[in-house]
């Protein structure tokens, strides 16, 4: 689900920390200004979450904003549990926001072998359930970056890549995993996620903006999280959420989509279920 967007496209062992992470944790102590900008978490400002919500909302396709189960369940429990881990970047002289993060800690035993295949869903009740039963967490998942249109191409995505692992670091976690939304996927929905992560350009970067922004700042792939997020809906419900007919059963390609939209006319149900693709960052 991590991702850097407008909002007319899509564009996130070691030992367990020695102090408490959670609302009560300790500030971004290394978190240091972004240019002209500021960085804010919702446990410093909380008169800017409604703000901080607006703005991550803004950029998802109509069928993923707000049809998720899971993500329906727990995001909102984000910025009242955790107010630590979301952050915004703003204005220095005003509170304008221009880009928002939002980030928990999680268990994992360092392995990429062992990140879970479902993605922003497993990361977000994983870290929930942590923080529920005052288990140690061993790592910070990224779950989401969205940059103000007008502030694309300052570089802001990374910036907030570095928040986060700031944000770990601080939490005396080492590591930061994201489960990616790749930013061009969405053109080329028939290719399987693993092989679309793995394109090069000439000059060997890697192919897509969003995961080469994740290399450049160190971090690597560690493999396809095929199940991130679950979408079902009626049929009427995806013809209204996509603005396609779909009067036969069968796969759709849709806009936005990252993969195709199963459609079932006889049970009157569509399936989407979006991969995305593990980046691993070290803090240290």
């Amino acid at each position: 689900m991590v991702i850097v967007a407008d909002r007319l496209r899509s564009s996130l062992m070691v030992p367990g920390p020695t102090r408490p992470s959670g609302r009560d944790g300790p500030e971004p102590e290394t978190i240091c200004p972004v240019n002209e900008y500021r960085v804010v978490t919702a446990a410093q400002r909380p008169d800017l979450i409604d703000a901080m919500r607006a703005l991550g909302a803004s950029p998802w396709p109509d069928f993923l904003l707000g049809h998720d189960e899971v993500v329906n369940n727990l995001w909102d429990r984000l910025y009242e549990l955790l107010p630590a881990y979301q952050f915004a970047l703003a204005d220095r002289d005003r509170d304008d926001l221009i880009a928002v993060g939002n980030c928990l800690p999680i268990r994992w035993d360092g392995d990429s072998s062992t990140l879970p295949p479902g993605g922003i869903d497993a990361v977000l009740e994983d870290g929930v359930a942590t923080l529920e039963a005052a288990a140690a967490p061993t790592a910070v998942s990224a779950l989401m970056i969205v940059v103000e249109p007008d502030q694309l191409g300052r570089g802001l995505s990374r910036a907030c890549i570095e928040v986060m692992r700031g944000i770990a670091a601080d939490h005396g976690l080492a590591s930061l995993v994201a489960p990616v939304r790749p930013t061009e996927k969405h053109r080329y929905p028939l290719i399987p996620m693993e092989r679309y992560a793995s394109w090069r350009r000439a000059d060997g970067s890697l192919f897509d903006p969003w995961l080469r922004t994740h290399e450049r700042v160190g971090g690597f792939g560690a493999g396809v999280a095929p199940a991130s997020m679950t979408v079902r809906g009626t049929v009427a419900e995806w013809e209204a959420w996509t603005g396609l007919r779909m009067p036969g059963t069968g796969s759709y390609v849709v806009p936005g989509a990252l993969v195709p939209v199963e459609i079932d006319r006889e049970r009157d149900v569509g399936l989407y279920v979006e991969p995305n693709y593990w980046m691993v960052h070290r803090t240290g």
